[in-house]
């Protein structure tokens, strides 16, 4: 399914595009390279080794944009995850992908909202219940464990905020970068074997 138009961002949609066209290059190479080895023609040899030369400067480059644009991206990231939550509707089959998504990541990084919990009164359902029900992906109480994804009831509201949910109080934005510093050198490690490989 496609995201709707205001889940997308230029930038997403950029990177997607890049992907499929180093995808499709890195198709074509393999084909060029077993075609030129098999039958032992030069030409395309040479041409196998400028498209593995080719991608291994654009995967660099990739490196690069991301890291000297890393405040560009997570501005246009908390964008796509702040509509994401105001829109987040548990009976709405069209955005079951990135409903899905957004609650995984809620589950495994043990966070809620992109800043925090407050960020969910902005969803239009919730606040029409007066805050009566809560992410179930946001919840710290085993008693969520079933309902992994949708809304869950509020037992005893208080004064209809955020602040009466039991759900995390990290924010998944926090999640997020403390999961990539702790997983830095394994990142580090893959990209770096990768590049080793190639060359």
């Amino acid at each position: 399914l496609l995201a709707p138009a205001e889940m997308s961002s230029p930038s997403l949609k950029t990177g997607a595009y890049i992907l499929i066209g180093v995808g499709a290059l890195t198709m074509l190479m393999g084909f060029l390279g077993c075609l030129g080895a098999v039958n032992e023609i030069r030409c395309l040899l040479g041409l196998y080794f400028t498209c593995l030369m080719l991608i291994l400067i654009t995967q660099v480059a990739a490196g690069l944009v991301i890291y000297f644009q890393k405040g560009v991206l997570k501005d246009e990231l908390s964008r796509v995850v702040e509509g994401l939550i105001e829109n987040y509707d548990p009976m709405d089959d069209e955005q079951r992908n990135l409903r899905d998504m957004w609650d995984y990541v809620q589950r495994q990084i043990t966070c809620c909202g992109w800043t925090g919990a407050k960020d969910w009164e902005s969803n239009e359902i919730l606040a029409n219940l007066s805050m009566s029900k809560y992410p179930c992906s946001c919840s710290n109480s085993s008693k969520d464990a079933q309902a992994d994804s949708g809304f869950c009831d509020l037992t005893d509201p208080v004064n209809g905020t955020a602040a009466d949910w039991p759900v995390h109080e990290q924010g998944c934005m926090d999640g997020v970068e403390t999961w990539l510093k702790d997983n830095l050198g394994v990142i580090l490690g893959v990209c770096t074997g990768v590049a080793v490989i190639e060359v």
